[in-house]
């Protein structure tokens, strides 16, 4: 009697098959926390089908308004963002809503970093992320559909 020998195949997108769109997406109004982590999912690709752990299989994202994004509870006086500069006492620490006063596209980038992989390639999917403070950006050519989130 033949043994059957039963394999399980996975699909391989290659490079040149993935097309990838660009989408805008507004931050006025939306919580912090749930924008970032749909920004993450949507950029590793993990929305879609062709999905692949090691491939940038993910989409262009361009979010506007980022200076309205809003925070729950009592984060906006509670959080901090803090970095070390590499010399003696050099810890330097920012609160939230000073952040958002300078640089409000950094809360949106620091918070989508977080929720990537610390590898190589979530180094390369925050190049498709491009966020920007008011309602205009130079991303007009690339006609970005707008996205629910």
């Amino acid at each position: 009697m033949p043994r059957t020998v039963l394999t399980q195949k996975s699909y391989m997108p290659k490079a040149a098959e993935l097309t990838k769109k660009w989408y805008l997406v507004d931050a006025d109004g939306q919580v912090l926390g749930r924008l970032a982590v749909k920004l993450a999912t949507a950029l590793m690709g993990k929305d879609k089908p062709t999905y692949t752990a090691h491939m940038d299989t993910g989409d262009f994202y361009v979010v506007v308004n980022a200076e309205k994004v809003r925070v729950t509870g009592r984060k906006a006086e509670q959080l901090t963002y803090d970095w070390f500069t590499r010399h003696p006492g050099g810890r330097k620490v920012v609160p939230f809503e000073v952040m958002r006063a300078k640089h409000p596209e950094r809360i949106i980038e620091l918070a989508v970093r977080g929720m990537l992989p610390k590898n190589k390639l979530s180094r390369h999917l925050l190049k498709n992320l491009k966020v920007y403070a008011g309602p205009k950006h130079p991303h007009a050519a690339q006609q970005p559909a707008p996205l629910a989130v």
